[in-house]
């Protein structure tokens, strides 16, 4: 089969439309919230278009990039060791939100752990790429080499996990375990490794959620809500109110009450209830399928690349975008504990969309280039 010239216009068309609803509902869900703290409805909308249109631009470039120039030993590691100089970094700064999770240069923030989940799929793709070629001819998978696969591919992974449960950010944490686990399925590691791994969690988990109080607050309200209506429950509670409100066709756009200083974070961790409630089931539907698309071609780009880092790279990307929207929809529909997860392409957060958009360019350019 003959290489494309063209990007994927289906992948390229559904990125630009989550762009287009996300600044549409971002605007919708933030107005009345910026006017009141900023003497301006469109404070948050003016920032999201900046960023986006940042985005957009790193995403026009990465499509332009052979993604084969990724694939250096120097450039990888290079972007692990910053990564994890700024994981670090975050802890001198001062606390944000109870957290230590955000650098602020001038008038905006940028939060390092965005940057970690395109490094760890860099690393994987390269590392365990150049594994399956030097092993190409070998009986054994090469998946099962503790020593010289598993141990030097897992322990960045979990040095940068590490960093940023520190901050704390469990969420983030646990959605970059989740891209990790993708690269390394699709890389061949045999389902008994992801038991062995899961179980050696559990324990941590367990004091990670169980010990500390407000973790524990939310697992409690996620099995029961309205035990704790003003409190605990209370963001699990108002999101299903927005969702159930819309019902088929929703309120109307900029119609929607829960956003008015009922549903917490209306703009970013609880955007789709906004979308739910405005544009009702006919709206969040066409979101999920947006997603799905996004999955769908995704996916098959990995499969038409016969390139194993090409292969790795699409995998590790689709995989971030659509776990990511998969944690966020089930947190908002009351079928996950609370996590401080955004939308893709579609929350407010400025390093969120630029990483994700220029992440999808590097996508874009492996669909150009899959046989």
């Amino acid at each position: 089969m003959a290489k494309r010239v063209n990007v994927d216009r289906w992948l390229f068309s559904v990125t630009m439309l989550l762009v287009f609803v996300g600044l549409v509902m971002v605007f919708s869900a933030s107005a009345v919230m910026a006017r009141e703290r900023f003497g301006s409805p469109y404070a948050f909308l003016l920032k999201q278009l900046i960023w986006a249109g940042a985005g957009i631009v790193a995403m026009v470039v990465t499509m332009r990039v052979d993604y084969r120039r990724y694939k250096h030993p120097g450039l990888v590691f290079s972007l692990l060791g910053v990564t994890t100089l700024l994981l670090i970094s975050v802890f001198l700064v001062d606390r944000s939100h109870n957290t230590h999770r955000w650098i602020h240069i001038g008038g905006f923030s940028f939060q390092p752990s965005e940057l970690a989940k395109p490094v760890l799929i860099l690393f994987l793709a390269y590392f365990l790429g150049s594994r399956a070629k030097a092993t190409s001819g070998s009986d054994l998978n090469f998946m099962d080499d503790w020593r010289n696969t598993l141990a030097p591919a897992t322990a960045p992974v979990a040095l940068l996990l590490g960093l940023i449960v520190l901050e704390p950010d469990l969420g983030t944490a646990i959605a970059c375990a989740g891209i990790a686990a993708c690269v390394f399925y699709i890389a061949g590691l045999r389902i008994r490794y992801f038991a062995y791994g899961f179980a050696a969690a559990m324990v941590p988990l367990y004091l990670l959620i169980f010990h500390v109080s407000w973790r524990r607050d939310r697992i409690l309200a996620f099995l029961n809500p309205y035990a704790d209506r003003q409190k605990a429950g209370f963001h699990i509670i108002q999101s299903l109110i927005a969702v159930a409100t819309g019902g088929v066709t929703g309120t109307g756009l900029m119609e929607g009450k829960q956003k008015l200083f009922y549903l917490p974070e209306p703009h970013t961790d609880f955007i789709f209830a906004v979308t739910a409630e405005e544009l009702g089931l006919v709206g969040a539907i066409t979101v999920i399928a947006l997603f799905a698309i996004f999955l769908w071609r995704g996916m098959r780009a990995s499969w038409r690349t016969e390139d194993v880092f090409g292969r790795y790279l699409a995998v590790g990307v689709t995989s971030m975008v659509v776990l990511q929207a998969f944690i966020n929809i089930s947190v908002v529909l009351g079928m996950m504990p609370t996590k401080g997860i955004p939308l893709p392409l579609v929350s407010y957060g400025g390093s969120s969309i630029f990483v994700t958009l220029a992440c999808v360019g590097v996508l874009l350019n492996i669909t150009k280039q899959a046989e």
